[in-house]
């Protein structure tokens, strides 16, 4: 007992009333943030307010995450930067100030606080944070409300905060603002209907006069400014964006079917959905505007103002990107020719060739084969794909019969001219400079906008879009290649396709066509050098002339002779089909000079042959014979995956002395063919003579002074030919006296061939689809930059040259980024997408020829305005040339939507007649209407403030925001 009656034993529950409640420590916190965004004591200033800078400036933001309890809010400190501002951050990215701008409009559009006399260049939210429920309940609305009022109170912020309230797709902000003696409260309402006694101005007009407590005698004034907005989506007046099909062309039943070889442009639909018509009458008195329930005088072809802006279609259906979209698909699919087709091109032609004899008798023919006098070019086609047809039956096409006639003819124009076959094999295709319009193909990677790759993308891309999709572009691909083949055996050159080695500038599937039409010249030229020959050989037989002298070495003196065997074949004169032989030469010529030639390496005891002329006077330098150019093997032609090719076998043999000396006698054969055809034409000659002519710079000649005392000239080989085991010296020691016409092939012309041909056939859709992008963006850049030439929009241009350039990028290397792709070719949709609308709108603004000069260049940039810029001001209001267009548009509407005639279908003299009569305009979409006074609030002696009541009227929602000022000094 006696510890229990100790005090030091006794224990006190202490009560602490100090500390902070939740409520306290939020309060506490908004305070916190304020101090540390330094907006204590802040003020706004006087600065006016320049016009249109709330919706053009630059506004930028802060936010913090506060808790009251466990719930969360997001704080967030809006500020419209100053000039300097501006001038320190123009790096800064436009999806954040877009993101910022719809943040503020949300707010501001609430309130329209934003006057000259307190305008209002900064303000603070604070709203739930993610995944929080709405503030709803009254009680807590108000305990925000307290909030805020004690922290703006504690702090001497002058900065008006708002508190989202109510559910968030509401949009209800109510705030507070205080100052020195002045506190402005921003309220609110929010309906979904618009009570009938307020849906006018006087019914508006008493609940504002309600609010500030409207009894002073004198009242004083009460300045209105309203807007009314007119919405325009009949466009029944105007022609479709797309001329209808055309049933009775072959082409012409799709929407946008164009003739082939061009592209379709444009959109399927009207790209301007909506035209916004802003009517405003920015300073009226109460007494001189009526607008009640009865009557109103509110016409808008009397407002003094009026804007414009459009709203345009999301994602119209155009043709041009529908066409590309298509195009990319087929990259993705993975199917063979043979799988879509549903059998194999090999079994047909086996099927074809069954007979073994009809092999045989083709093996035991003449390798030239003897054209038919009267043959016609329009029959090559047609032979080529019978056997395939034969075992298809027409209803199993895929592509209509008429249309791959027509693709084909497209692709390949020649086969239409009715001329004989020789005249046609005399034609040569054009040449780099014809087909060479346009230079975009060489940082594309694609072909010249002429050739016969550029036509077959475009025909493969519209196939694919409106006759059949992937069977159908199988179907021709097939038939293309079957085409190709035909031209080969038949040697008939390829139309439009340049002359030449492949151009290693353009697609790999272009380079390829050259190569096989570099095949088809070289075989023509061995025939045409084949049947010269033998006319020769029948003239000296007929004339009795014998066999031993039918080679004779050409006479230097006779330039026709020269001039001839330079037009039969500079290079050669005949070749062989066989890779193993030497070129096609007579039998006893055979006999009589190949032993000679094997036997001998200098040629002195040579005759000399394939001399093509005298090479700047220069004689040998053992013998004063002169030294002859002699007819050589032009090089082989390579396309890129063959230089690829043959770079990593080269690297594979490695650093070696062996791999080097063999490396280098791989690369030699076109320079030891050409030294067997020099000792040929210059019987005598040294390795000296040949570096003279082949490399000049490796023969050194400097001035000497002979025995006699006299000056000559005396040549060496440079240092670089005297090395130990140079190759030239090698290769000039291993040279046989051999002519060109005799050598074996550099180049075998039916080898490559074949290979072409084959590599063609494996090729599946997703291959095709991946040789041919190249060339089908460039089409589509042409064909926006020919529409954009039309139209003349500045920044579209600015657009299409900096997607040129993206697109040299994502086409250089050999393995495309198929996302990156995907993504360029929506930016081409959307440059699509820009022109249309531009085209709309000139449509819906033209102005007659009968319009003045002004007028015209006035209309034009408000139409290039409308597209670039939120808002068009409409100069001249409705009396203006573009005012006037624009009320005709809804008068047009107006009649449309009611079946009334239209003034021009009217006779002069019923456009006046009695009737009941047609609205020009539709009942306005949207109503806002800002009331402004100065009233002493809350006792009459108080100094005098300004109110504000915003209203917004429309169909489905009714919202007034209004800032109501209060004298603090003696409340």
């Amino acid at each position: 007992m006696a510890a229990d009656s100790d005090p030091e034993s006794e224990v006190f529950e202490i009560t602490d009333f100090t500390t902070a409640s939740e409520w306290e420590r939020f309060v506490s916190r908004v305070e916190e943030v304020l101090n540390d965004w330094k907006l204590i004591g802040n003020s706004t200033g006087n600065v006016p307010v320049k016009k249109g800078e709330y919706t053009s400036g630059t506004w930028g933001e802060k936010s913090k995450d506060i808790n009251f309890a466990d719930f969360k809010f997001l704080i967030t400190h809006y500020f419209l930067k100053q000039e300097a501002e501006k001038d320190n951050e123009k790096v800064k990215q436009e999806e954040d100030k877009a993101e910022v701008n719809s943040m503020r409009m949300c707010v501001l559009c609430c309130f329209c606080i934003c006057v000259d006399r307190y305008g209002i260049r900064e303000f603070v939210v604070i709203s739930p944070g993610a995944n929080c429920e709405a503030i709803i309940s009254e009680s807590k609305c108000n305990l925000l409300h307290s909030s805020i009022s004690i922290s703006l109170a504690n702090s001497g912020c002058q900065v008006p905060i708002f508190v989202q309230v109510q559910q968030k797709w509401r949009r209800m902000y109510t705030g507070e603002c205080q100052g020195p003696s002045v506190r402005t409260d921003f309220e609110m309402v929010h309906l979904r209907k618009v009570p009938s006694q307020y849906n006018h101005l006087s019914g508006l007009l008493d609940i504002f006069k309600a609010k500030i407590g409207y009894s002073l005698s004198p009242p004083p004034p009460v300045n209105i400014a309203i807007r009314f907005t007119y919405i325009l989506q009949d466009w029944q007046q105007h022609s479709w964006p797309q001329q209808p099909p055309d049933f009775d062309t072959l082409l012409g039943g799709e929407v946008g079917g164009v003739e082939l070889g061009k592209l379709p442009f444009g959109a399927c639909e009207e790209p301007i959905s909506e035209l916004h018509l802003a009517t405003t009458w920015p300073h009226m008195s109460e007494g001189i505007v009526v607008d009640n329930d009865v009557y109103s005088d509110l016409d808008p072809l009397q407002a003094p103002h009026w804007s414009v802006r459009v709203r345009t279609a999301e994602n119209p259906q155009c043709l041009l990107g529908d066409l590309l979209t298509e195009f990319f698909k087929l990259c993705c699919r993975k199917e063979s020719i043979e799988e879509i087709m549903g059998r194999k091109l090999t079994e047909d032609e086996g099927k074809e060739n069954s007979d073994i004899s009809s092999a045989l008798s083709k093996l035991t023919e003449p390798s030239a084969a003897v054209p038919i006098p009267k043959l016609s070019v329009s029959n090559m086609m047609h032979s080529a794909r019978k056997h395939i047809r034969r075992h298809r039956r027409v209803d199993e096409s895929p592509l209509n019969t008429d249309i791959l006639n027509s693709v084909l003819l497209y692709l390949f124009p020649d086969a239409a001219m009715e001329k004989s076959s020789d005249n046609s094999k005399n034609k040569m295709p054009q040449s780099n400079s014809e087909l060479d319009k346009n230079s975009d193909y060489v940082c594309l990677l694609s072909a010249p906008s002429d050739s016969l790759t550029y036509r077959l993308a475009l025909c493969v891309c519209l196939v694919n879009y409106n006759h059949g999709g992937l069977r159908a572009v199988a179907h021709l691909w097939q038939e293309f290649v079957l085409e190709l083949r035909y031209r080969w055996e038949n040697s008939f050159l390829i139309h439009g396709l340049a002359g030449g080695a492949p151009d290693l500038r353009c697609c790999l599937l272009h380079q390829k066509l050259q190569m096989l039409n570099c095949c088809i010249e070289r075989k023509r030229a061995r025939d045409e050098s084949r049947k010269t020959q033998d006319g020769k050989e029948k003239e000296r037989r007929v004339s009795g002339g014998g066999t031993q002298n039918s080679s004779p070495a050409p006479d230097t003196s006779n330039a026709s002779a020269s001039a001839k065997e330079l037009s039969v074949g500079k290079s050669w004169d005949s070749w062989s089909d066989s890779e193993d032989e030497f070129f096609e030469c007579l039998s006893d010529q055979g006999e009589a000079e190949a032993p000679q030639a094997e036997g001998e390496k200098d040629g002195s005891k040579s005759k000399p042959e394939g001399r093509l002329h005298p090479h700047n006077n220069m004689t040998l330098l053992n013998s004063s014979e002169l030294l002859y150019v002699p007819i050589t093997q032009e090089p082989a032609p390579m396309t890129e995956d063959l230089l690829e090719e043959q770079s990593e076998v080269l690297a594979k043999l490695g650093t070696s002395a062996e791999g080097t000396h063999l490396r280098a006698r791989m690369q030699s054969a076109c320079l030891l063919s050409d030294m067997e055809s020099f000792k040929a034409a210059n019987p005598g000659c040294v390795l000296e003579d040949f570096v003279r002519w082949y490399s000049p710079r490796d023969y050194v000649e400097e001035e000497v002074v002979d025995e006699k005392g006299n000056k000559v000239l005396k040549g060496e080989l440079s240092a670089r030919m005297k090395i130990p085991g140079n190759m030239w010296v090698e290769a000039w020691e291993t040279a046989r006296v051999t002519p060109a016409r005799r050598q074996k092939r550099l180049f075998d012309d039916t080898k490559e061939a074949e290979k072409v041909l084959h590599y063609l056939a494996v090729q599946k859709p997703a291959d095709l689809t991946h040789h041919l992008l190249p060339c089908i963006l460039h089409a589509a850049i042409l064909k926006l930059k020919e529409e954009e030439l039309i139209e003349d929009i500045p920044s579209v241009k600015k657009t299409i040259q900096q997607a040129t350039s993206q697109a040299s990028k994502l086409l250089h290397p050999h393995s495309y980024d198929y996302k990156k792709l995907e993504d360029f070719i929506n930016q081409l949709i959307v440059i699509e997408t820009v022109i249309t609308q531009a085209r709309s709108l000139k449509s819906k603004f033209a102005f007659s020829e009968d319009e003045k000069g002004e007028d015209a260049g006035e209309l034009e940039k408000f139409v290039s305005s409308l597209l670039e810029e939120p808002e068009v001001v409409v100069i001249g209001a409705g009396q203006g040339p573009a005012g006037s267009i624009i009320h005709r548009l809804f008068v047009n509407a107006q009649r449309a939507a009611l079946l009334s005639p239209l003034d021009e279908d009217l006779g002069p003299d019923r456009k006046s007649s009695g009737g009941s009569k047609v609205p020009d305009f539709p009942p306005p979409a949207g109503r806002e209407i800002l009331l402004r006074s100065c009233v002493p609030r809350p006792a009459p002696y108080s100094k005098a403030l300004p109110q504000r009541l915003f209203c917004v009227l429309m169909r489905e929602e009714f919202r007034l925001a209004g800032a109501f000022s209060s004298d603090t000094s003696f409340f």
